[in-house]
């Protein structure tokens, strides 16, 4: 196996389907890139639906599509009315049927009369065009307001399995390209449609035989439309899966660029991106390929339909009497009975790539929602902070247990330690606290009530968490500490800050609490963005603490300063704390020693030193913490 197939391998490994998809040489790829086709054939299937779908979004907008509806069918009339004046004009003015000279003034005049339908046709379909459009982008905001609420109803299991780049790329990519087939091609709809229509009508009156020639030949160029059209939607597919892949992996080397530094990963990132550029650039060469064939083969049949009747209606001229003006508007009526079904297959990029995008994103709103509060769910009162795991396991896949049998309890003012090998289950206890994840038996309780039985926004609103990644969002200083408890007080944020220890540092920037932060934080060290969030956490005064290696990323001096304030915060509350450093757990009321999901020590740091088992042995270095 070559170094490229292994890098491929892992690539689709990491990215799963979105890179097995592109294609490509590695190991198995040919599976999964079947499985994938089989994939964008069932989305083939569903285009109908999605259709219908996009269609209930701009449905709301009723008021201003019937009135584009109405200019639509005023210009395609005087279009259609403009062009036959042609006949008349000349048969009448400028070849006369029955043999006269022609009329240069009654030329005009008809000349002059055309020329105003013209004018008031574009008017109408200027007035036309500012309504779809206006439409349109209301449609596309309804669409983001959709998915945007449903990625925030969505649980934490989805975030932790999807690429954070694929999901940004629904959001950008995916929804502007449905922007662009509404702004564009629900013009084309209408005006095409009823242009065809109109159209149709006015052939058959002129001349049925040159209409059957014409209706004759469309379909040959249907035909092979549509048969590029289903090529065309499946590279579609590809290429925005693709275009998910790469977008994931730019994110995650710009976030992680001094890792890659640091151990010189550069050469290697740069390979892997030249891995899922390549595989991205085939997809799109090939979704263009097919989506450009369109145009040009539309074009040829164009011509193809038109020298066709050109040839006929010559011969109905000389042979049959047809008149030379009936002629002339009939060629104009075969270009614009066409010129529709081209427009229409120029738009299939836009069209395809949408629907493809469209897919996409419909699939994050259809996705499984947190579970629902229960009908009667609790809404507590002042919470008391009185926290009870029974019998509890649970296990982010059903077939592998995570947690087994853990029984614990913590009464108001307590301080709970998780101490324990890295995966051996203690984030997840606290992620089952705040119904991150639904445990698979047994039961945790909050003053005595299931947690099950709160309503969602009230348990967590109730739970102040600490983590150990930091975030923090662009604005002041003072508004990501007021995050906490958005109708905290001035004074309140400067009391949160000041038991976190940051007031001082807070202080010292340029404008004090009123300092804006930039990049998640950027121009913050990485301790002062973790004291910050722990003044969040202060301000919200919640009766529940967790606490996970809160103080992992400032040293030792601040953690001192840290410990004041969090004594004071942790009085009258509920804590739990995870921590490697086991010198910030020594006055913890019970420290549970968790290794492989169980708890397997408890009890204080004394009488768990006294035991001589596993905490014994990490605190006095006989063991380390891996």
């Amino acid at each position: 196996m070559t170094r490229r197939q292994i890098m491929e391998a892992s690539l689709e490994r990491r990215y799963g389907k979105l890179v097995a998809a592109a294609g490509g040489h590695g190991p198995g790829n040919r599976g999964a890139r079947a499985a994938m086709d089989r994939n964008a054939a069932k989305g083939s299937r569903n285009t109908k639906k999605t259709i219908l779908r996009l269609w209930k979004y701009i449905a709301a907008e009723k008021v201003r599509i019937f009135c584009a509806v109405a200019c639509s069918i005023i210009s395609t009339l005087l279009t259609m009315a403009a062009s036959y004046i042609i006949r008349p004009i000349i048969n009448t003015y400028i070849v006369p049927v029955d043999g006269s000279r022609g009329d240069p003034a009654g030329l005009l005049k008809a000349v002059l009369f055309m020329l105003a339908l013209f004018g008031i046709s574009v008017l109408t379909s200027y007035l036309q065009m500012k309504l779809l459009n206006v439409a349109g982008q209301n449609s596309l905001r309804r669409i983001r307001e959709d998915l945007h609420q449903a990625m925030q109803k969505l649980p934490v299991r989805y975030y932790d399995s999807h690429s954070r780049g694929d999901m940004m790329s629904r959001y950008t990519n995916d929804v502007d390209n449905i922007g662009m087939m509404i702004g564009s091609t629900l013009i084309t709809l209408f005006t095409s449609t009823l242009t065809l229509i109109g159209t149709f009508i006015l052939m058959v009156y002129t001349n049925w035989v040159l209409t059957l020639v014409t209706v004759v030949l469309i379909p040959l160029m249907l035909f092979g439309v549509s048969r590029i059209s289903m090529k065309s939607a499946k590279y579609f597919s590809l290429q925005q899966s693709s275009l998910g892949a790469l977008n994931g992996y730019i994110e995650e080397s710009i976030t992680g660029q001094k890792v890659i530094k640091v151990f010189n990963h550069e050469d290697i990132s740069v390979e892997e991106f030249d891995i899922l550029n390549e595989k991205l650039k085939k997809n799109q060469m090939n979704a263009q390929f097919f989506g450009g064939e369109m145009g040009p083969l539309s074009n040829f049949s164009n011509q193809v339909i038109y020298t066709a009747t050109s040839v006929v209606a010559g011969l109905l001229c000389v042979m049959r009497g047809f008149d030379i003006g009936g002629m002339t508007v009939f060629l104009n009526y075969t270009r614009q009975f066409s010129r529709p079904v081209s427009e229409l297959a120029q738009q299939a990029t836009a069209v395809l790539s949408a629907l493809a995008g469209a897919e996409r994103v419909f699939a994050v709103i259809d996705e499984e929602p947190e579970p629902a509060d229960d009908p009667d769910a609790y809404v507590p009162a002042p919470m008391k902070g009185d926290v009870k795991f029974e019998g509890v396991y649970f296990g982010y896949k059903p077939e592998k247990t995570v947690l087994k049998d853990i029984n614990l309890y913590a009464h108001p003012g307590q301080k709970i330690a998780f101490v324990g090998s890295t995966g051996a289950g203690k984030t997840t206890v606290t992620n089952l606290l705040n119904r991150f994840y639904d445990i698979n038996e047994g039961s945790i309780t909050i003053d005595g009530v299931d947690i099950r039985h709160y309503k969602m926004d009230e348990l967590r609103r109730n739970i102040a968490v600490v983590l150990q990644d930091t975030h923090l969002f662009t604005g002041t200083v003072r508004e990501n500490i007021r995050y906490g408890r958005l109708d905290a007080t001035d004074e309140e944020v400067v009391e949160a800050a000041k038991m976190a220890s940051a007031h001082s540092f807070i202080k010292k920037l340029p404008d004090g609490y009123d300092t804006m932060i930039e990049g998640d934080g950027a121009n913050l060290s990485q301790g002062q963005r973790q004291l910050l969030n722990i003044a969040r956490a202060a301000i919200s005064k919640a009766p529940v603490l967790v606490l996970d290696e809160a103080t992992s990323s400032v040293d030792t001096r601040t953690e001192k300063q840290i410990d004041k304030g969090m004594a004071a915060l942790m009085q009258d509350r509920t804590t739990f704390v995870i921590a490697h450093r086991l010198s910030t757990v020594r006055d913890a009321n019970a420290i549970m020693v968790l290794e492989k999901g169980e708890i397997i020590e408890r009890g204080t740091h004394d009488d768990l030193l006294k035991l001589g088992g596993r905490y014994y042995e990490l605190y006095t270095g006989k063991a380390e913490l891996t």
